[in-house]
């Protein structure tokens, strides 16, 4: 007769070890990087992540607000430790932000074109539907070795 060694008849396993929490070690980056005042960064106003007072604004919220810094200086930054080192990103002042530019219609009309040059296949003239690869610098079709490239002129 064989002994039944599933589930219920083995020995309990042992629990993995927990990780120390990183409460201490995050409150320490947290003061390092709250610096109002900017004594400790070259002059610059700097806040940790998520502390950025009201009025200021990094480049995508602003693009969000359909804003712009407009040639205006960085009014301060934002530090936050991204895999072991301390990431920056710029913050603007909303009040002195300029409207997004709007693009004129033969702008749009010049994107158009050149998008649709760059979904176009050298080889066969036929819109892919997607931008052709230009490792390839021809669609996937014309690009497949069982496949014989279409004569230029002769595409449907």
């Amino acid at each position: 007769m064989s002994t039944y060694h599933g589930p219920r008849n083995q020995p309990p396993r042992r629990r993995a070890r927990r990780r120390p929490r990183p409460g201490p070690r995050r409150r320490r980056l947290v003061a390092e990087f709250d610096d109002p005042t900017g004594a400790r960064h070259g002059g610059m106003p700097t806040y940790p992540w998520h502390m950025a007072p009201d009025g200021l604004a990094t480049k995508r919220q602003l693009l969000a607000l359909e804003l712009r810094p407009g040639g205006q200086p960085i009014a301060a930054q934002i530090m936050w430790m991204r895999h072991g080192q301390p990431a920056v990103a710029y913050l603007y002042r909303i009040d002195a932000a300029k409207p997004k530019r709007i693009p004129t219609l033969a702008q749009l009309h010049a994107i158009e074109k050149a998008l649709a040059a760059r979904r176009t296949c050298p080889l066969c003239e036929v819109d892919a539907g997607y931008t052709i690869p230009t490792s390839l610098g021809c669609c996937l079709d014309c690009s497949a070795p069982t496949h014989q490239p279409i004569e230029k002129g002769l595409a449907a």
